[in-house]
């Protein structure tokens, strides 16, 4: 019965509606320096937040849809 708990609660924990660089990197499974790339070349949406990086999930899905390949060089 605990095995089963434990697997229930893994399975309900979603990602942020607002993500921050690690939490994108966890969703993305890609590192974040491949990241800071993406976003500070606009090619990712994601806004500055002082000196921090902040993603809206939806943008993040909406953008994983239109893409049609992998990662731009």
């Amino acid at each position: 019965m605990t095995a089963t708990a434990g697997a229930s609660s893994s399975r309900d924990s979603a990602p942020p509606e607002v993500m921050t660089i690690d939490d994108l990197a966890t969703y993305l499974q890609l590192s974040k320096s491949t990241l800071y790339k993406l976003a500070q070349n606009d090619k990712l949406p994601g806004q500055k937040v002082g000196k921090h990086w902040r993603f809206h999930k939806g943008a993040i899905d909406d953008w994983l849809k239109r893409r049609s390949g992998g990662l731009p060089e």
